[in-house]
């Protein structure tokens, strides 16, 4: 494993974290030269993502430092190699989390290489060459044409830039429990955060009854009125998960912080799933009882895959769907790092990575 490698000649300004302090700072490194299946992207906006601080401060265990975090990244297409057809110079694009996957396993050759054991990450990963992958933070970025998307044009680039995280990572299991095709249904969504308000944004594009759980009361008027929910649930208030019992389809938790699964359970109907996209550190509380006695299940998944993520994006355009984002500049970095610790963001940070005034 190497920083780089002699294809390695391009100069390119960032931002990295260089220790466990996750202290974010200037950062100037070298990627590679485009090639013929790759595409040379000018980094306009980078979403912010819980992951990045995890990995800013090591919080996993597996961090290389010095880290370029970043994986929710849009720009415009500077090059292209002679391989690619699927994109040209000029066209708005978008990079998420997968940098490199195997290309021949079974689930990436189903469109499902999100889930290869060969996995890389855009950020904190190591690419097929041996480099390790740098992300987001920075002002131009390399990529496999086969992990790129095409943004529409009608979708601002800076709002758009969350979709390829926290937006695909709601929109995989809504579609794989055939959420996005039946208009009527009662779905829950745990946790108004990044990814929970993307939840609920496109249950309401697909005609969904949608509820929150929250455990802060604060927030029924803005998950009501500004995002659409249907209804809302104080987790709690006993009272109130008593009158929601066996009300609900399908469930997305997307709570991070540790919490039990016992109470939501009782919120499904018969045969209704919870699905698990949030990644507390510590193991969930199960109870049996609401599992065997409602034939319930509980579910887990991460992001998309390459196709499913550009179906979403495309779907987006169609009903104008993006994220309601705070942007900030590369110097409110470490700032917005602190606010995003303590879940101080409505509800997600962009990084103004061009420094421009107005959104693209």
């Amino acid at each position: 494993m190497a920083e780089t490698t002699p294809n390695h000649t391009q100069t390119v300004s960032g931002w990295a974290a260089f220790d466990t302090t996750g202290e974010i700072k200037p950062f100037t490194f070298k990627r590679r030269e485009n090639g013929v299946d790759d595409v040379t992207v000018e980094i306009m906006y980078c979403g912010m993502c819980h992951t990045d601080l995890h990995c800013a401060r090591n919080e996993w265990g597996n961090s290389m430092y010095p880290l370029v975090p970043g994986h929710e990244i849009t720009g415009i297409i500077t090059k292209v190699g002679s391989n690619v057809r699927e994109f040209k110079v000029g066209d708005g694009a978008g990079i998420g989390f997968m940098a490199a996957s195997c290309l021949e396993c079974e689930l990436c050759e189903s469109n499902q290489e999100n889930y290869c054991d060969k996995l890389q990450p855009t950020s904190n990963g190591v690419f097929w060459d041996g480099s390790i992958t740098y992300g987001g933070y920075s002002k131009m970025i390399v990529a496999d044409k086969r992990f790129v998307v095409r943004i529409p044009e009608n979708l601002p680039l800076d709002s758009a830039a969350p979709l390829l995280c926290a937006g695909i990572t709601v929109f995989s299991p809504m579609k794989d429990n055939n959420m996005l095709q039946s208009p009527g249904k009662k779905m829950g969504v745990v946790g108004l955060g990044g990814l929970g308000h993307m939840a609920v944004k496109f249950a309401k594009a697909f005609g969904l009854h949608v509820t929150v759980i929250s455990t802060s009361p604060s927030k029924e008027k803005e998950a009501k009125e500004r995002l659409g929910a249907d209804s809302f649930v104080v987790s709690t208030d006993i009272k109130q998960m008593k009158m929601a019992r066996k009300s609900l389809d399908f469930i997305i938790d997307t709570v991070s912080a540790n919490h039990s699964l016992g109470g939501v359970l009782e919120l499904l109907k018969l045969n209704g799933t919870l699905v698990i996209v949030g990644a507390p550190d510590k193991p969930f509380e199960l109870p049996a009882f609401p599992l065997v006695f409602g034939k319930r299940a509980v579910k887990g998944t991460i992001i998309g895959g390459m196709k499913e993520t550009q179906e979403m994006m495309d779907l987006c355009g169609k009903h104008n769907i993006t994220s309601d984002v705070e942007v900030i500049k590369p110097h409110e970095i470490n700032q917005a790092m602190t606010r995003l610790a303590n879940n101080d963001v409505r509800y997600r940070f962009v990084i103004d990575i061009a420094e421009r005034s107005s959104s693209l």
